[in-house]
Formats: C-alpha cells, sequence, structure tokens
C-alpha cells in the first residue's frame, strides 16, 4: 500500500479518483483510492489541515455520512473543485468489514459512493440550514415548557392543588389558585410555584419570539406560502417541510416523500407474499410530527364535512381506527405537498457544484 507523496510546492503527484471521509469532531479519517480500486491512502488528518489537505489534490469524488457537521464540509471540498457526495449511514453500514472503527467506516464510506445505485443526500445550503436552526430551538424550548408544566402540576397536586391540563390552563389560572391557597400551602412552596410560574412566562416569551420568526419566514417565501394554503399545514409546517425537504425533484413521486419521512408501512415481504408491518418511523421525526399532528386538527371536523376526502378520511378512521386515519391523512398530505414543490420550484435540481448522482435521497 503506497502512500500520496507531494512535490516541494505541496502538490499530489499520485493520482486518487475516490476519497471516503469518516466525519469527526477533530481527526478526521481519510480512505483513498486510485481508479483500478486500490488503497493508495489511509491516513489521519487533523481538523484544521483537512482544507489543505484536499486544496493540494486534483479534482475526485469524494464521500461522506451525512451527520452533524458534513453539509459544512461538503460545501467547503465542492468549492475546491472536487465531487461531493453524502450518504445516509444506513445506506454506509452494509460495506464496512469486521469491526466498526474509523479506518473501517472511511474504507466502507469510499466504498459505498462508488455503487451506482447508491442514493444520495443532496448538500443544503446555508440558508435552508439556518430555517432548521430555528425550528430546532424552538422544539427544544417546547420541550421544555411541557416538562416545566408536568412538573409543576405534580408538585401542586402534593399539596391537593389541580390544574387542567394544558399550557393556557397553567398559565391563567395558576396566579389565582395560588392567591386563595395561600392559607393551606407553606410560604416556601408558595414562593418556589412562584419562581415556576415566572420561568414559565419567560419561556412562554421565547417561543413567541421564534413564532414571529417562522412567520417572517413564511411570509417571505411564496413556495411556503403556497404550501401553506393545504389544510393542516400552516407557517410551521411549511417552512419545516421547504427546509428539511430542500430538491423535492430528487423524488420521483409522492410517494417516495411520503416513504422517506416514515409515514409508510415497513414491509416483511417474501417468497410472492406482501406482508405489511406497522409505520416504519423513518426520516425526520419533528417534520413527520408536524404533518400527523396537522392532520389530527383536520380529523376534528371531517365528520361535519362531506367533500370526497373527508369521507375517505371518515371511513378509514371507521375501518382501522384513529391513529391509522391520522397517519394515512399525513401521508396524503406528503404527496400533495410534494406536488406542489415540484410545481413551484423554478430550477427543481440542485446547484451544479453540489455534485448530486441521478438517484438521490434528501435527509437531514
Amino acid at each position: 500500500m503506497g502512500h500520496v507523496q507531494y512535490t516541494s510546492k505541496g502538490e499530489s503527484v499520485m493520482k486518487l479518483t475516490t476519497i471516503g471521509i469518516d466525519v469527526a469532531k477533530s481527526v478526521f479519517q481519510v480512505h483513498g483510492t486510485d481508479e483500478r480500486g486500490k488503497v493508495v491512502l489511509r491516513r489521519q488528518i487533523r481538523r484544521s489541515q483537512l482544507l489543505l489537505f484536499f486544496s493540494n489534490l486534483e479534482p475526485c469524488l469524494i464521500g461522506m455520512e451525512a451527520c452533524g457537521g458534513s453539509h459544512h464540509w461538503a460545501r467547503k471540498l465542492a468549492g475546491l473543485g472536487h465531487t461531493v457526495r453524502q450518504m445516509a449511514p444506513q445506506f454506509v453500514t452494509p460495506y464496512r468489514k469486521n469491526d466498526k472503527n474509523d479506518g473501517n467506516d472511511a474504507e466502507a464510506i469510499c466504498e459505498a459512493v462508488q455503487r451506482p445505485n447508491m442514493r444520495f443526500v443532496p448538500v443544503k445550503s446555508l440558508q435552508q440550514q439556518a430555517e432548521l436552526v430555528l425550528h430546532r430551538i424552538r422544539r427544544r424550548l417546547m420541550g421544555e415548557r411541557t416538562a416545566l408544566i408536568n412538573q409543576l402540576r405534580g408538585l401542586l397536586a402534593e399539596f391537593g392543588l389541580v390544574l387542567a391540563q394544558g399550557a393556557n390552563h397553567v398559565r391563567s389560572k395558576l396566579p389565582s389558585l395560588l392567591e386563595n391557597s395561600s392559607d393551606s400551602v407553606p410560604p416556601l412552596a408558595l414562593e418556589l410555584f412562584q419562581s415556576l410560574y415566572e420561568e414559565l412566562c419567560r419561556l412562554e416569551q421565547c417561543i413567541a419570539g421564534y413564532d414571529r420568526r417562522v412567520q417572517q419566514l413564511y411570509r417571505g417565501n411564496p413556495l411556503c406560502q403556497k404550501l401553506g394554503e393545504l389544510q393542516g399545514i400552516g407557517a410551521l409546517t411549511a417552512t419545516a417541510f421547504v427546509a428539511t425537504v430542500a430538491h423535492a425533484a430528487q423524488f420521483k413521486n409522492g410517494r417516495q416523500c411520503a416513504a422517506w419521512l416514515g409515514l409508510t408501512p415497513k414491509q416483511d415481504s417474501t417468497g410472492g407474499k406482501t406482508r405489511l408491518l406497522g409505520i416504519s418511523k423513518r426520516g425526520d421525526v419533528y417534520l413527520r410530527t408536524l404533518l400527523v399532528h396537522g392532520a389530527r386538527s383536520i380529523m376534528r371536523h371531517t365528520p361535519k364535512r362531506d367533500d370526497p376526502k373527508s369521507r375517505w378520511v371518515e371511513q378509514l378512521r371507521k375501518r382501522r381506527g384513529e391513529n391509522i386515519a391520522a397517519v394515512a391523512l399525513a401521508a396524503k398530505h406528503a404527496r400533495i405537498l410534494w406536488a406542489l414543490m415540484v410545481q413551484g420550484q423554478s430550477s427543481p435540481q440542485p446547484p451544479s457544484n453540489q455534485s448530486i448522482a441521478p438517484h438521490v435521497q434528501p435527509g437531514s
């Protein structure tokens, strides 16, 4: 096995055609092969030296797993003239030999990226990643608010004080409840409950601020507004869908988009016998949750409506139950959103510097 050699000017003298990178925080494992598939590079490179190393190489095919930080490095390496392709980690696993370590991972990535039928993840732009950051921060704050409300209701129950479920009930009724219970609750507990209430108010203000930012993104994007016209799809779901799916035309049809979101059943079919299991729950959990909740909000009104979609939902609800009907409606919405995105995007193909292969599977 040879190693890459450099001239006095730092130029590479060995021809590399394919490189697999195991992305990390500090030390990256690199595995490279030539046009005949022979291993000619296997080494570790520190983060500060990665761009310098690849700037001295001739343009080649670079593969990496779609993970934290991979979109950043994909943009940087593509800017140096390399062809960068990202893959979902589960598609790389079958190509790994022996035990899992950085070297074997990089070798598996180098092998997987050369497969003609491999599915790749398009590189997200800086704006798309910024919009997803907004959604992730808001989601964390929503989780903190739920945890705080649950703790508050549980602690109040220890003193015989019961509040109805829901943030609105807690926010509106807690002050009067504490005031009326000043004789039966110790002063220390009242003081602590008041501090929890103030913390809840601060969280509500932060969430409201992020909601306003989401609305700004929604009003500034005509495609998001087009998606938001669909019942059950508001500003939150529309902006999340556009930022996450990004290049909708990379899916052949809406069925593939719904399957990528995990809204279709898993299969365990063999011998000509089709066997469908439960909902797969693959793909983006956050986006799938928004679509299902949007479907549930519509199902509250379908019994009173007589349009074809409402009749279909009611028949499915009676035949298969509430939850399956909600997921089925969410899958239908995903297909409709995919169609609207394909129609609304003037340039369905990703930019040329992203070097995306024909078979592409969008991901995070």
